[in-house]
This record gives C-alpha cells, sequence and structure tokens, in this order.
C-alpha cells in the first residue's frame, strides 16, 4: 500500500480533499488510490475532478495516457476540456501523431473544439511532419472559425515550415488579422530552416517596420540567417544592435554570433565573443571548432576539441556537429590516423553514431590525403548505402591525386555515382572534366554530348559579394542585368591584365 499524503480534513469539503490529494500524487500507485476514494464519495463524474485526473495521467511525469484515454472515453458528460488535456499529453509523447485520431475520436463523440484544442493538435503534426493530417486539421479549424485565432495561426505557420510548404506559411502569415511577434518568428524561422535566407531577412525588417521589437528568438533568426548567406556586414550590424540595445548575450545569441563569425571567415570575432560569453553549451564549442576547422585553422580546431573535452567541461559532451568539425579539421591537415581515431572514438567513446556526413568527412580525410583505394574500401564497408555526396568526395580526390586512374578507382567511383544520380548534370560535368585532364577528348566528348541530348544542365556557379552592407550575387554566364554590365567589364578588365602580368 502505497501511502498518501496526510491532510487534516475536519474542515475540508470531500470535493477539496480529493483535489488537494490529486495536486499532491507522485505516482500512479497513489492515483489509483485516490482514484478509488473519488468513487466512494461519488465525484467521479465531477468536471473539476476528472480534469484533475486527467491531467495527471496526460502531462505529469508519471503519465500513462491509456489510462487518460479511458478516463475521457468514458466521461459521462464529455467536455473539450477533458479531450485538449488529452491532445496536449499525445502531442508531447513519443507518439504525437496519436493527437490526430484522439481529435477525431472527439468529434465522433459530438464534442465541438475550441480554439484550445488546434494549437497543440497542429503542433503534434508538426512534430510528425504529417503534412495530410495537419491539412484536415486546418481545414476544420477554418470551418469553426478558428483559423484566425492568433495561437493557431502561429501553430500552422509552424507545421507548414516543418513540413517544408514555406508558400503555405507564408500565405497563413499573410492572412492572419493579428500578429504577436511570435507570428513574425514563426514564419522568419519558417524560412531561414528551410534556407529561404532572403525572405527570411526581408520578415525581420518588416517587423521592424511594423513597430514590433526583435526579441532574442527574432535575432537569433536574423544571425542564422547572416550565417549561411556569410552576410558579414548586416551581422555585424545585428551585434551592435545587440550592444546598443543592452540585450544580455544569452548562450543562444553568444551561439549565433560565433556561428555567424566562423561561417563568414571573421575568426577574431569569432574568438573574442566566445572568450566573453560566460556559459557555453556543447552548440558553443562546436560552432567555434567547426568555424576554425573549414578555414584551415586545423591545430587550433584541435587544441579546443581537447580543451572542451577536459578541463572543467564535464557536464558538456561532443556531439555529431562536433565530430564533424573535428573530422574537418583532421581532413585540412591531412591527419588520417588521428582521423581514424575521432571517428572510432565519436561511437566507441562518446556513443554518437556516425551519420551519413560523417562517413562523408572521413572519406574526404581519406581522399584529400591521396589514399584512394582506402576511401573506395571504406564506402564499401559502410553500414548505410552511400548518398551521392560520399561518391561526389571521392570521385573529386580522383581527379586531383591520380588523373591516370592507375588503380581503376575513379572509372568505378564514375560509375556508382551515375547510378546513383545519373540526371545531375554536375555529376557528368565532373566526369568530362576528368577525361579531359587525361586527354581522353572523345570520352569528354561523349559525356558533353549526353549532357546535350537530356537537355541537362549543371546549376551555375555563384558567388556572393558583400559590398557597402549590401549582399551581389554573380552567377557563372553572362546576366544580362544592365546594372551589372559595367561590373562584368572591370572584372573582364582584370582578369586580362591578370593574363597579362603573368
Amino acid at each position: 500500500m502505497v501511502r498518501l499524503p496526510t491532510l487534516n480534513t475536519q474542515f475540508l469539503s470531500k470535493k477539496r480533499q480529493c483535489l488537494f490529494l490529486l495536486k499532491s500524487c507522485g505516482s500512479m500507485d497513489q492515483l489509483r488510490q485516490i482514484q478509488a476514494q473519488i468513487h466512494l464519495s461519488a465525484l467521479y463524474q465531477d468536471t473539476h475532478i476528472l480534469s484533475e485526473l486527467v491531467y495527471f495521467c496526460s502531462l505529469s511525469p508519471s503519465k500513462n495516457l491509456c489510462h487518460a484515454h479511458i478516463l475521457v472515453h468514458h466521461a459521462a458528460t464529455p467536455s473539450p476540456i477533458l479531450w485538449n488535456i488529452l491532445i496536449r499529453g499525445y502531442s508531447a509523447s513519443e507518439t504525437p501523431l496519436e493527437a490526430f485520431w484522439v481529435f477525431r475520436k472527439m468529434r465522433e463523440c459530438g464534442v465541438m473544439p475550441n480554439k484550445l484544442t488546434f494549437p497543440f493538435l497542429i503542433k503534434s503534426c508538426a512534430v510528425a511532419s504529417a503534412l495530410g493530417e495537419g491539412k484536415q486539421v486546418h481545414a476544420d479549424a477554418f470551418k469553426c472559425g478558428l483559423a484566425s485565432d492568433v495561437y493557431v495561426g502561429n501553430n500552422l505557420i509552424n507545421f507548414y515550415g516543418c513540413c517544408m510548404k514555406i508558400v503555405s506559411a507564408r500565405k497563413v502569415f499573410d492572412e492572419m488579422p493579428e500578429r504577436t511577434v511570435v507570428s513574425w518568428n514563426s514564419v522568419m524561422t519558417a524560412c531561414v530552416e528551410s534556407l529561404w535566407l532572403g525572405e527570411g531577412i526581408e520578415y525581420f525588417f518588416r517587423m521592424w517596420g511594423c513597430g514590433f521589437e526583435p526579441d532574442e528568438t527574432s535575432m537569433v533568426l536574423l544571425l542564422s540567417a547572416c550565417a549561411e548567406l556569410g552576410y558579414s556586414s548586416l551581422g555585424r550590424w545585428a551585434h551592435s544592435q545587440l550592444v546598443f540595445r543592452g540585450m544580455f548575450l544569452s548562450v543562444q545569441l553568444g551561439t549565433a554570433l560565433v556561428d555567424m563569425y566562423g561561417k563568414s571567415g571573421a575568426l577574431g570575432y569569432a574568438r573574442v565573443v566566445f572568450e566573453r560569453m560566460e556559459k557555453r553549451n556543447v552548440w558553443t564549442w562546436s560552432a567555434m571548432i567547426l568555424g576554425l576547422a573549414q578555414h584551415g585553422f586545423a591545430e587550433e580546431a584541435l587544441s579546443l576539441f581537447a580543451m572542451m573535452s577536459n578541463n572543467n567541461n564535464h557536464d558538456i559532451c561532443p556531439n555529431y556537429v562536433t565530430y564533424l568539425g573535428v573530422l574537418c579539421a583532421c581532413s585540412h591537415a591531412g591527419m588520417v590516423d588521428e582521423g581514424y581515431r575521432y571517428f572510432h572514438d565519436m561511437e566507441c567513446v562518446h556513443g554518437i553514431k556516425p551519420l551519413m556526413m560523417h562517413y562523408g568527412a572521413m572519406v574526404d580525410v581519406l581522399g584529400r590525403a591521396g589514399r584512394l583505394e582506402e576511401a573506395y574500401g571504406f564506402i564499401q564497408r559502410m553500414p548505410m548505402e552511400p548518398d551521392p555526396v560520399v561518391w561526389r568526395t571521392l570521385l573529386s580526390a580522383c581527379t586531383v591525386h591520380d588523373v591516370h586512374d592507375h588503380a581503376g578507382i575513379g572509372e568505378r567511383v564514375r560509375k556508382r555515382l551515375l547510378r546513383v544520380e545519373p540526371r545531375r548534370g554536375g555529376n557528368l560535368v565532373i566526369v568530362a572534366n576528368m577525361y579531359a585532364e587525361v586527354g581522353k577528348w572523345e570520352k569528354a566528348a561523349n559525356v558533353r554530348r549526353v549532357m546535350r541530348d537530356a537537355r541537362m544542365k549543371k546549376m551555375a556557379g555563384e558567388s556572393c559579394v558583400d559590398l557597402g552592407g549590401s549582399m551581389h550575387r554573380f552567377f557563372a554566364g553572362y546576366d544580362p542585368c544592365p546594372d551589372l554590365i559595367p561590373v562584368y567589364h572591370l572584372l573582364n578588365g582584370l582578369n586580362l591584365h591578370l593574363k597579362m602580368v603573368n
């Protein structure tokens, strides 16, 4: 028998006694004893009592969603409050999509949803990336006249963003009659996470123009977009705004700044922010390590990783991004043996199962070191089917280190890559260049003829120049934009001058 909390019940009604016991309950065993007392007291159908029972079974650390479902299903007077609690419980569970089936059962029982029903229901569809079910919920919210509710709208934006339906997310946002900062952050998140980076930045300035004050989340999103674009001048402006507004440099903001400066190549600024942060988490360390590794500071990156692993950082363990940075550092420094050791430690010491990106990084370590046969064998032993990026990484290494393909590695990799991704123009360009490097002009011409006959094109090379606070994008080939013609003339003149000098 589990001991229940003691209480002087002399002046309390039976209902108040039961409510007190429910709020003090600590386990399902205790709950069952309290439930028996509720039955004996004839309070089983009291809405307040029943809500507390369902809340404990749905949302407490000792939750039992099956038990909560039984309580709701057998309630004498079904209330949307009970169903909402149950939906919320499932949305935070390991099987979030069950919330959708609970909702369908709720409708079958004739219970009308309210504005508190939909936010957690939409959240469960977002977590499961269940586009079809989420669209049905959106339609139901519209039929009930609740789609215009600001909280429902915010969750719909988040849902469509999670399902990579950015046009739909933006449409929901544009049609909202009322918005909050969360609404703006939601649509910015949808854009930035789907790499609609320019649109994400545009929403930031639209928000500001509409009189909304950016919060920490807004600034983190802006910095993330700048990091991906390499838009360092806008990133520095965002940093200046943080200082001007006196915003506290939280772990999230500090990490976003380190990531932005690191990816932009401004490693001095990244180091200053990193060193001045009072608290750091694993993402902060990983951003700094990856930034150093990607820009060739391999020894410093590995030294920082050692510092993270030792000293007083016992509460910070490396994650998959940390090890991606470490392997990238090994690749740049030609440290093959160390790369193998770190790859082994990732799973055997820290329990991080290598992802495709880690296998690709390890292939890059071997490929840059010219150990092509070893890299090919490493791919053959992968526990999953290698993706095209892995094969492209090795093929690129073959064109650099073994242009004559003495061991036949390049030809085998070529066949595998074209089998996996036959209609990607970029792959055929690599193959054609590989043949041209060794003078096999006829084979190179045949490859280009295949591309031409199949109307395949390689995506144009793109460069970004941050000039005067504006980001200018240039694509390989002629751009008919009149404003860019003087720029192209200037670049052509510079190229001609360099050729004459050389």
